[in-house]
């Protein structure tokens, strides 16, 4: 859980052609950043990793995260082309389907999502369930291009964090998902079902290699002890120049047998029991039963 507890919006204006204009808006209980991608000259958009508010102590949720992303977009005169997800998020539950039904844009993820519910099928026994290609209106493979209005986007498969975990690429901007956090955190956990150390630091390279300028947009941030406000954004040759887990002249070894200890070390995220049945059906509760209610089948003593 993040220590910083305050909304924050920033907007990291276009560089200019063929480079977006991108808000960023911090969601404090889970740490996690939501993005907007829009191409400046269309004002079509793309809506990034939205959170649908989950209070994992009542199991309540509630919408004031994707209302203050879609009111942005509303404010700057946008209009929603895509509803992205870079994975199917362990520590927020996702915001895709809410947002499909509400703007009428296609919702997407990667392909792999495919093998994450196989996976997942098993930990929650429960054979029948997950069907992405009913959830998501498209499955980006690995390398794919797509549009963001006249901006040219594309899809790096990243795996590591998960064993689907995608990168978007949009001219001098990449959302990195969780691969790396911010220069002064380093990097993130590989230890959830489907996790892998060696392809994270894989994955973490591949990022590394874009271009020297591209901004580099990371899914969470917890604060440190030096800083109490949320940072998100900075470029491949800051992370390469002062990322304190990956820089330049990190020895992999090293890296995979220093991440492994810390992953050994933390705690299950409070949400993912409940946010990974309902994140691998695009972000939808299962189907209500003959009361009306809806429900969620959760291992014991499985972790």
């Amino acid at each position: 859980m993040s220590k910083l507890k305050e909304r924050v919006v920033r907007h990291s204006p276009s560089r200019g052609e063929g480079s977006p204009d991108i808000w960023g808006i911090y969601e404090p209980d889970t740490g996690s950043i939501q993005y907007i991608c829009a191409d400046p000259e269309t004002k079509k958009a793309a809506l990034i990793d939205v959170v649908w508010n989950f209070d994992p102590q009542h199991y309540r949720f509630s919408t004031e995260s994707m209302d203050q992303v879609l009111d942005l977009v509303r404010e700057n005169g946008l209009t929603v082309e895509w509803v992205l997800d870079t994975h199917p998020h362990a520590d927020h539950v996702m915001a895709s389907a809410h947002l499909r039904e509400r703007t009428g844009a296609p919702n997407a993820i990667g392909r792999k999502v495919h093998d994450i519910a196989e996976l997942w099928r098993e930990i929650y026994h429960m054979p029948e369930a997950f069907d992405p290609d009913a959830d998501f209106d498209h499955l980006f493979a690995e390398g794919e291009k797509f549009r963001i209005g006249n901006l040219e986007a594309r899809v790096m498969l990243s795996p590591g964090h998960t064993l689907g975990s995608i990168t978007y690429v949009c001219g001098d901007a990449a959302f990195t998902h969780d691969t790396l956090m911010q220069p002064d955190v380093g990097t993130s956990r590989a230890d959830f079902p489907g996790g892998n150390t060696e392809q994270l630091w894989d994955s973490i390279q591949d990022i590394l290699a874009l271009p020297p300028q591209t901004r580099l947009f990371v899914g969470h941030d917890y604060g440190t002890d030096g800083r109490d406000e949320p940072m998100w954004e900075a470029t491949v040759a800051e992370h390469k120049a002062g990322n304190r887990h990956v820089k330049d002249g990190t020895n992999r070894e090293d890296w995979i047998r220093r991440r492994n200890e810390r992953d050994d070390t933390l705690p299950l995220p409070d949400r993912i029991l409940a946010a990974l049945q309902i994140n691998l059906r695009g972000g939808r509760l299962p189907e209500a039963e003959s009361d009306g209610r809806h429900y969620l089948k959760l291992p014991v003593d499985r972790f």
